[in-house]
């Protein structure tokens, strides 16, 4: 156990959280012993992350600003030689069997459902990859909340079995994949099965994202939030957290679920970008790869976006629900994320207070993927005296972070449930709340 907590701790993890997650490596080990599981044994922390800005921005190729919290997945993973995937929720007491086969039938549905669209892509991009693994997870993540707990499963199952085939140093991966940001981008493509080069997509998991939060995931580093632009994934700034403040993250108890009645919805937001942008190629005989390269192709581009997609109406998307997508991007990627940006520079956090507000009365007015829990979590966080709140992720339920002084976490995270449950009575036995510093990022041991 001692050497499991030194390792967390060298990666940045608090003490306490870091004795947590080696107690729960322990029961991790527990389960792979009860399967007969062989091979060499290593471990594997993937976060969860907070999108402090930047909804449904990346697949659009804007900016988010971000950070990786101390909830996740830790993994105990064995080696196994042949191309079986069998993976334990050790807290649930489920467990799955998938392949890396990519023409193997696997799970299509629950969280087993991840581990074979992994296991499928990996083996059909990878031809060289066949070893599989038996791998037990824990995670302290709330399930389905916004915090991106079914991006971190599957970069957990890619890291187990990118270590079993020894993939980063096959010429295949090297051919293809420069950095962790190109590979952030990759595991993206695994999700929505987009084609990553030459690499081969597939039906991924249903949804139409970017790769924010495996960027988030991947790319995190303790005490610091980092900034990033997509499509490609490039860093633009990595700030220090002042110490002044941290955050408190409140899951409403909705489920955000992407898999499930959300995510048309979801996908609905990142098809009318792709309306949008197909609309503004036509009109100006341009080739702009995204909304954020039409932005940004000359002066008065979003004048002239806004011209454009008045007359981009379908049976599906309004003009007014075509210009609230457009200025809400604009809003969030242009403005709202570079003077947060240039707040956190100055540790003058005080400012983030009315640009998160900003962005949750765009979220919720233009965006339109809020719900009435998150909405009173924003209000209700910032009339306790939370510095700043906004909603994250998908959206259509899900979480909201606040940010608050250092030293008032579980105060103000009793305050926050009680308020919550007064006016949700039926979501509070659902919900949780919970603080948590900027944390780091995936890493294996």
């Amino acid at each position: 156990m001692m050497h499991d907590v030194e390792n967390l701790r060298r990666i940045g993890m608090s003490d306490g959280q870091a004795v947590m997650k080696a107690e729960a490596l322990i029961a991790c080990d527990r389960a792979l012993d009860a399967i007969g599981a062989k091979g060499p044994r290593w471990s594997v922390w993937v976060p969860g992350r907070l999108e402090l800005f930047g909804k449904h921005t990346d697949y659009a190729g804007g900016r988010s600003l971000l950070c990786a919290v101390e909830r996740g997945f830790v993994v105990r993973v064995s080696a196994r030689e042949d191309p079986l995937v069998r993976a334990i929720d050790v807290s649930a007491g489920e467990s799955c069997e998938a392949s890396l086969d990519p023409t193997a039938p696997g799970p299509d549905q629950g969280w087993g459902h991840y581990v074979a669209t992994v296991g499928r892509r990996l083996g059909r991009n990878f031809p060289s990859a066949n070893r599989g693994v038996d791998l037990a997870f824990s995670s302290d993540l709330p399930v389905a909340a916004g915090m991106s707990s079914s991006s971190a499963l599957m970069i957990a199952v890619f890291v187990a079995l990118a270590k079993s085939n020894e993939l980063r140093s096959s010429e295949e991966f090297r051919r293809e994949i420069f950095s962790r940001e190109e590979l952030a981008s990759y595991l993206g493509c695994i999700e929505n099965g987009e084609h990553f080069r030459s690499l081969e997509g597939d039906a991924g998991v249903g949804t139409f994202g970017g790769s924010q939060d495996h960027t988030a995931i991947m790319c995190s580093a303790p005490g610091r939030v980092i900034q990033y632009a997509f499509s490609p994934v490039r860093r633009e700034a990595v700030y220090r957290m002042p110490p002044t403040h941290t955050f408190v993250v409140a899951s409403s108890g909705l489920i955000a679920e992407k898999t499930a009645g959300a995510r048309h919805a979801y996908n609905r937001a990142a098809r009318m970008v792709r309306h949008i942008l197909a609309s503004w190629n036509a009109a100006e005989q341009r080739a702009d790869a995204t909304l954020a390269d039409a932005v940004r192709s000359r002066d008065g581009a979003v004048d002239r976006l806004r011209e454009v997609v008045a007359g981009a109406a379908t049976t599906e998307f309004t003009p007014t629900a075509l210009r609230h997508r457009l200025d809400q991007f604009v809003l969030e990627a242009f403005e709202l994320i570079p003077a947060a940006g240039s707040a956190i520079a100055r540790s003058d956090l005080e400012a983030w207070g009315p640009l998160a507000d900003r962005s949750q009365q765009a979220a919720a007015e233009w965006l339109g993927n809020q719900v009435p829990e998150t909405i009173a979590l924003a209000r209700l966080a910032r009339s306790i005296g939370a510095t700043a709140a906004s909603s994250f992720g998908a959206g259509f339920g899900g979480s909201v972070w606040a940010l608050i002084p250092a030293g008032t976490t579980a105060d103000f995270a009793r305050a926050w449930e009680r308020a919550y449950a007064a006016e949700f009575p039926e979501r509070a036995p659902h919900a949780a709340f919970f603080g948590s510093p900027a944390g780091p990022g995936a890493m294996q041991w």
